[in-house]
């Protein structure tokens, strides 16, 4: 269908339509509009539904896929203006992205876009979109007190274990994998209740906990962090987010933060509150040591420090012990996570990886493959791997760990009874 066709009214009912700068940029995107709505779609240009979305006839339409791809960036301000047009039409957009930045995503994700799916198209990957848009995702208030026993805290007071994620150089993944462990964890047990897991954003300048999960950032994390001092169970609750009933989150606060702005009683007492009620508080951790890391060190089961293979990371490595030792910290309690790990086959990698090792005289614990342009597009998407990229295999060996770490704790508890 051409943009002419559907400004002059074609006499064939139209549910949807596709806007895009040229949509023979997507010619996936076309064959899977077609195969969904036969011929009860149309296309427009930009400019063409500027015009159309002013037009009360629009308000007909059930959705728009608006097709992007990088040399759009430059026109995100009149993108942004096309999707507040179609929302005050209650017409609902998803996003069909080419290569879109992740910031730029996120922005027009914001703006009231409903879905996301990345270009080219996944298998059915339109098909579900389009009925997503019939049953949104709710994301209701977390309700612990009145929720089932936790697995690790039958007996009341604080038993879960703090699972602190911190990397050591910018990039090397720390919240993809924070974000991920919690998710595992939340759904580890294949029979009987799961045991309950709170995921903590502790950057407070620019966490992305609440991106990668797609959950809004509200003002009463602010107020909790402000004053810890006056938190009781109710305030604790009112602060949390629950992801698809199995994840409880406490993003970042909707502004920035000095890192300051919380100090070590205060991080004392958000442990204290979490150990309380879940079996498993996994932290996403700043990259920047600050006064309270001392704090979450020391309360720690395992610090996870996902690394890369080069230089820059084992400088870090090499300096945080040094750092850790000179104030009589617990070293030990380091578990060193390589991430993007060399191939099997790639012998040089593997080499440099065991000098590397050897020289720092550390154990890389556990070695986690690229998961390539999928971990990125869950990302993006604010899904966990095992939603979106079951089979990818970080996400498989992110599973194994959060396995091993249940298996273990679970071990623990009966040798305690």
């Amino acid at each position: 269908m051409t943009s002419e066709a559907l400004l002059q009214n074609d006499p064939a009912p139209l549910v949807a339509c596709t806007v895009s700068r040229d949509v023979q940029n997507f010619d996936l995107l076309i064959e899977d509009m077609e195969a969904e709505l036969g011929e009860a779609w149309g296309d427009l240009s930009f400019e063409d539904a500027r015009q159309f979305f002013r037009q009360p006839e629009s308000g007909g339409l059930k959705f728009v896929a608006m097709a992007l791809d990088h040399e759009d960036e430059s026109l995100l301000a009149m993108i942004a203006d096309l999707i507040k047009s179609a929302k005050a039409q209650n017409i609902k957009v998803i996003l069909v992205a080419d290569e879109i930045s992740p910031m730029v995503l996120h922005q027009l994700l914001q703006l009231g876009a409903e879905d996301f799916i990345p270009y080219p198209l996944p298998e059915n990957a339109l098909h579900e979109a389009i009925e997503r848009l019939d049953a949104p995702r709710k994301v209701p208030a977390i309700d612990f007190v009145d929720a089932r026993p936790t697995h690790a805290g039958q007996g009341g007071g604080a038993h879960g274990i703090v699972l602190p994620v911190q990397s050591i150089s910018g990039g090397a993944g720390a919240t993809t994998i924070a974000v991920n462990l919690a998710w595992e964890l939340a759904n580890i047990e294949k029979k009987g209740p799961q045991p309950r897991v709170l995921l903590i954003d502790f950057n407070l300048q620019y966490g992305s906990v609440s991106t990668y999960l797609d959950l809004p950032r509200r003002n009463a994390v602010y107020e909790l962090l402000s004053s810890t001092e006056m938190m009781d169970d109710d305030a604790f609750k009112g602060a949390l987010m629950n992801f698809n009933d199995k994840l409880s989150v406490l993003t970042s606060p909707p502004d920035i933060l000095p890192l300051d702005f919380i100090d070590a009683t205060d991080v004392q007492r958000l442990l204290d509150m979490g150990r309380k009620h879940f079996d498993y508080v996994i932290l996403d951790m700043p990259t920047t040591l600050v006064s309270w890391t001392e704090t979450v060190l020391n309360a720690a089961e395992f610090y996870f420090a996902p690394v890369e293979l080069d230089l820059r990371s084992a400088q870090n490595i090499l300096r945080l012990r040094n750092a850790l030792k000179a104030e009589e910290l617990p070293f030990d309690k380091m578990r060193f996570l390589l991430n993007r790990a060399p191939k099997a086959m790639d012998l040089s990698a593997k080499a440099r990886l065991k000098r590397m090792a050897e020289n720092l005289e550390i154990d890389i614990d556990v070695q986690f493959p690229d998961g390539g342009r999928p971990v990125r597009d869950a990302c993006d998407q604010g899904m966990p791997l095992g939603i979106e990229a079951a089979k990818n295999p970080l996400r498989k060996e992110i599973q194994k760990l959060a396995a091993s770490l249940h298996a273990r704790q679970t071990q623990q508890l009966e040798a305690a009874q």
